[in-house]
C-alpha cells in the first residue's frame, strides 16, 4: 500500500502543479489564446492547486514517517514541477489534459488508500 500512496501523492502533486501553472497568464494563453486569466478562474485554479499539493503532502507523510515523508514529498514535488514545466514547453494541451487525468486517478488511489486503512 505504500507504493499506491506514493503514486497517489505524485498524481496529486502533478495535478496541483498543473493547476497552478494554468493560473498564470503565459500558460493560460498557450491553451486558450486569451491574453489574461479571468480573476475568478485564477483564484479557483490557485486554490485547487494548493489543495491538491496539501493532499499530496498528507499522503506522503501518511505513507512514510514524518521526516521521510517530508523529504520524499519534496522530491515528488520537484518531479511533478519538472514534468509540468517540460510538458507545458513542448505539449501544452496534452499536459493540461493529463492534469485532469491525474486528478481522477489520484482520487481513485486516495479512496483505495483510505479504504485499506493505511
Amino acid at each position: 500500500m505504500q507504493l499506491l500512496a506514493t503514486l497517489t501523492s505524485f498524481l496529486f502533486a502533478y495535478a496541483g502543479m498543473a493547476s497552478l501553472c494554468l493560473a498564470m497568464d503565459r500558460h493560460y494563453e498557450q491553451l486558450t489564446r486569451q491574453r489574461e486569466v479571468p480573476a475568478t478562474r485564477r483564484r479557483l485554479a490557485r486554490g485547487v492547486g494548493w489543495i491538491f499539493l496539501l493532499l499530496s503532502l498528507i499522503l506522503a507523510v501518511q505513507a512514510w514517517t514524518v521526516g521521510a515523508g517530508l523529504a520524499f514529498w519534496c522530491a515528488l514535488l520537484m518531479l511533478a514541477a519538472l514534468s509540468v514545466a517540460c510538458g507545458m514547453t513542448y505539449l501544452p494541451r496534452i499536459t493540461a489534459v493529463s492534469g485532469v487525468g491525474a486528478v481522477s486517478l489520484a482520487v481513485l488511489g486516495g479512496a483505495a488508500v483510505c479504504l485499506s486503512g493505511f
